[in-house]
């Protein structure tokens, strides 16, 4: 008597089938065939502390390249706070923005005023479109997503929560910033964004001091100016977008 020839039943074939569709989709859908990730909006509020080390930055002009920054975001109140403290200094320096363009730089003894044509950066200025995603790199231990905009910033976003983790700004300022704590939802109280009285001279004009090239205020003007000017860039390209 000749053998049988087995011949599998038609609901194994069927499943058969099922199983190799679904290889072949997981092969489609492989991480070369993913789309990029999408930046994460900032919160409209938050409090960060940035570390900025311009040791190498071949200037003369940075003045203490060591620097830890309280950044304030606000973008309800539609402004930003940069409190600067430079190492070993007692006196910060503020940097004021608000959204009509105005920006106040002071201390406890000088103030310069400066007007840019745009305001502060909105919480979707990455996400709102324009920024070209780079990929995947470890920053000071951490698995980060890159994105860079505008030809001179590369921001660095940690991959499993969507913090800030570090921004470049890659024009003539060369300044690295490094988020070293992040806390959504947190606002400064109001007083802490009035710029003093000797922001606003008795003749009405503005008050230019600290525009000497030998003030020690000057040095930390003249980055913090610069970085301003980097973000309302960004602000007009976010706003254009």
């Amino acid at each position: 008597m000749a053998p049988t020839r087995w011949s599998p039943p038609p609901h194994l074939l069927l499943l058969l089938f099922l199983l190799s569709g679904a290889a072949t989709a997981t092969e489609d859908a492989s991480p070369s065939a993913r789309p990029p990730p999408s930046p994460t909006p900032w919160p409209e509020r938050f409090h960060a502390v940035m570390f900025t080390n311009l040791t190498n930055y071949s200037s003369a002009s940075t003045g203490p390249p060591l620097r830890v920054t309280d950044l304030y975001y606000d973008w309800p109140r539609r402004r930003n706070l940069n409190l600067v403290r430079h190492q070993l200094s007692a006196d910060p320096l503020y940097d004021v923005e608000w959204d009509n363009g105005t920006s106040f730089y002071f201390d406890s003894s000088a103030c310069r005023v400066e007007r840019f044509p745009v305001g502060v950066l909105p919480p979707w200025w990455l996400s709102g479109g324009g920024a070209e995603y780079v990929g995947r790199e470890v920053t000071g231990g951490i698995e980060c997503h890159v994105w860079g905009k505008a030809g001179f910033i590369v921001y660095y976003e940690e991959a499993s929560t969507g913090r800030p983790v570090r921004w470049n700004f890659i024009d003539v300022t060369g300044i690295q910033q490094f988020v070293m704590s992040f806390e959504p939802g947190v606002a400064l109280e109001d007083a802490q964004w009035q710029a003093p009285a000797h922001c606003f001279p008795d003749d009405g004009s503005d008050n230019d001091q600290g525009k000497s090239e030998d003030s020690k205020e000057e040095v930390g003007v003249l980055m913090l100016e610069a970085a301003s000017r980097v973000l309302r860039k960004l602000a007009g390209a976010a706003a254009a977008s």
